[in-house]
């Protein structure tokens, strides 16, 4: 239904690994859709099949002015033959930046709301006011966490085993694609995630998905292996891009031919790299990186790559 272009995995060559005689590979995750990038495909596969089961004509989510959801949604949409509807945070300002652009040219009808209502989105009487407003939908949630997008993120996590590794690091901000990958690998690697918000929220947040998981497979015995969630590397949150973390994105895309962007994917690198410094990995051992994508939001930034 949505289409899906295979991806490569690029050898990463550095003199932080070769000191440690570490092997770090990426799975180049942001080249599987033109729009439609990285982990959200994933993440709307199941989504999107259970919207035409449903026989729904619309789908509705939530996201800030410069979210990668919001861009994703408005392309599946179009490519799906469905309308689109998004429920942005906060009040309209124009031009429209890049991203909501983009999801307007795609026959996304934005409809903004204040901080104090968006906080709502997940609220039963909420919901059915926008049914109210906007007749009937299928919803999304904000980042299109829920059990269909764990369906997809394990089916990935499963995929990625034929994949010769023995840690699988990447970037978290709401913990679902996280949480499906550790279902799908079922043990077999060790997971590290790198969470982009400040807080230790994430573990607790992976570990109530992957139970509601389980539920929902009835599952009474899952086998999740060890992962952990990494909390020091978000430089300041999903708005805060530091000129340390600016120019380490830059380094990475004229040196080393690796895009990056300042919210999830240059901090995964970052982190990566750091932890090798410290000893973490075992020496003689492969990281496989995972890109997930979120390369729009990079243009928010100018000469980011300059």
């Amino acid at each position: 239904m949505l289409k899906y272009q295979s991806t490569p995995v690029q050898e990463f060559h550095h003199a932080t690994l070769e000191k440690a005689g570490i092997r770090l590979m990426v799975k180049r995750e942001d080249l599987n859709h033109p729009f439609v990038s990285g982990n959200k495909w994933w993440k709307l596969k199941y989504n999107l099949e259970e919207a035409s089961r449903l026989n729904k004509k619309t789908l509705l989510t939530f996201g800030g002015a410069y979210s990668n959801h919001i861009y994703a949604v408005a392309a599946a949409a179009t490519e799906c033959n469905f309308k689109s509807i998004g429920i942005i945070r906060g009040e309209e300002v124009l031009p429209l930046n890049p991203t909501l652009r983009f999801a307007t040219e795609r026959g996304m009808k934005l409809h903004y709301v204040s901080r104090e209502d968006y906080r709502k989105k997940n609220e039963t009487d909420y919901i059915q006011q926008l049914h109210e407003a906007f007749r009937d939908f299928y919803a999304i949630p904000e980042g299109g966490t829920n059990i269909f997008a764990l369906q997809g993120c394990a089916e990935f996590g499963q995929a990625l085993l034929n994949i010769d590794f023995d840690y699988l690091c990447l970037a978290t901000g709401t913990g679902g694609t996280m949480a499906g990958i550790i279902e799908g690998i079922a043990g077999k690697r060790e997971i590290i995630g790198v969470s982009v918000l400040k807080g230790d929220f994430l573990t607790q947040e992976i570990s109530n998905l992957l139970e509601t998981y389980a539920a929902y497979k009835k599952n009474s015995m899952p086998v999740y292996g060890k992962w952990n969630v990494l909390t020091s590397y978000h430089h300041g949150g999903y708005a805060k891009v530091p000129d340390v973390l600016k120019n380490f994105i830059r380094e990475m895309h004229q040196q080393h031919n690796l895009p990056l962007d300042p919210v999830y994917t240059g901090k995964l690198m970052w982190a990566v790299l750091e932890e090798v410094k410290k000893g973490f990995f075992k020496r003689g051992s492969t990281i496989l990186a995972l890109h997930t994508g979120g390369l729009q939001g990079a243009v928010s930034y100018p000469n980011l790559y300059e």
